[in-house]
């Protein structure tokens, strides 16, 4: 597998490089978001997983974030030295999978990326059409349509909305739900940021979302979705 890593410090470049090609996986380097940008353009096919520096010289992940997300529905990791809830959410919101903080264990960033890795190759393995009532995810293109319509969801909202879709009918737990994202976000998420999340997708998808049919809650237990 081949992976991205774009980080202007070339210390912790190479070091990453040789630590990744010891674990097997093969890269393509880059220090700003020019050059990266370039590689994107010409052959983004090529890659698993990028991993990108949140800071660079001219420009920031976020940019490159985007650029990804807009043509393919790979995994994305952010490498950054800033740790406040600001850019959590920000990163979370631009459809970044993980986000580590330097200075880091490189076994813990290797850990991160397998998991996300496995992730998505399950994510690939399941039905490429789910229909919930007048909600359909089509998970090859990663897109969900509300009678029709595209919907914009976050990257937290979509994997959310996605693990109700791979359990119509059910009672899903607030841990259950919890441990299902939890390595979508990390130690950011908690009871209160589900809780945030699970209104999100209420006020984008449902009719009424102050008394939701789609989403529903099952007092005492959790949520539901489906019959």
């Amino acid at each position: 597998m081949k992976i991205l890593v774009v980080e202007d410090d070339k210390t912790i470049a190479s070091g990453l490089e040789y630590s990744l090609h010891q674990d097997h996986f093969s890269t393509v380097l880059c220090h700003d978001v020019a050059s990266a940008k370039k590689v994107l353009a010409e052959d983004i096919d090529q890659f698993a997983l990028c991993l990108f520096d949140l800071s660079l010289p001219d420009g920031n992940g976020y940019e490159l974030c985007k650029m990804v997300k807009d043509r393919r529905d790979i995994p994305v990791i952010f490498l950054t030295v800033i740790d406040d809830e600001v850019n959590v959410v920000m990163g979370l919101d631009m459809g970044a999978d993980d986000y580590i903080t330097k200075p880091f264990r490189i076994r813990e960033l290797l850990s991160r990326i397998k998991s996300v890795l496995r992730r998505y190759q399950k994510l690939s393995q399941t039905k490429t059409i789910i229909d919930i009532d007048h909600v359909r995810i089509n998970t090859l293109e990663g897109k969900v349509h509300k009678n029709g319509t595209e919907i914009p969801l976050t990257a937290l909202e979509y994997r959310l909305l996605l693990i109700f879709g791979n359990h119509i009918g059910q009672v899903l737990t607030r841990n259950q739900l919890l441990e299902q994202i939890w390595d979508v976000a990390g130690d950011f998420v908690n009871d209160n940021t589900l809780t945030v999340y699970i209104k999100r997708l209420r006020e984008k998808l449902e009719d009424d979302p102050q008394h939701p049919t789609l989403i529903k809650t099952v007092r005492g237990f959790g949520y539901k979705v489906g019959e």
